[in-house]
């Protein structure tokens, strides 16, 4: 059994890699090995946007990201600088910039890169995408 980090850098639409590394992630737990945690960074971050609403033909990626996290027990992480660029913010950072709305899903957390080299050393394998 190995231990997996993976990164997705890919935004949530616009290219295939989010849904490559979903599945990717679903098929490692398949084959009975541990995911330690998903880091979503650059566009990747986007996979975080609870407001996001695709059409009723096309998966709903943000709830697939949070059903398979949330049933796996695995943390989402994302970054933070990368998604306060893009306009993906938590709660707290809303507060804490005195913004009336954020749109970070709950199922995400917002984390830095120490998160990713931690991770990194405690993995045996990294998978980006």
């Amino acid at each position: 059994m190995s231990q997996f980090i993976i990164q997705v850098n890919g935004s949530v639409y616009g290219d295939q890699a989010s849904f490559h590394a979903l599945q990717f992630c679903q098929a490692v737990i398949a084959q009975g090995h541990q995911i330690n945690q998903v880091f979503f960074y650059q566009d990747g971050v986007s996979n975080a946007n609870v407001l996001a609403c695709p059409p009723s033909d096309e998966p709903n990626l943000n709830a697939l990201w949070r059903e398979f996290a949330k049933a796996q027990s695995i943390p989402l992480i994302n970054c933070v600088s990368a998604a306060l660029r893009r306009g993906i913010t938590s709660e707290q950072d809303a507060k804490e910039n005195g913004l009336a709305q954020h749109n970070c899903d709950e199922q995400f957390m917002m984390g830095g890169l120490g998160e990713l080299v931690t991770g990194i050393e405690k993995a045996d394998r990294m998978v980006s995408f």
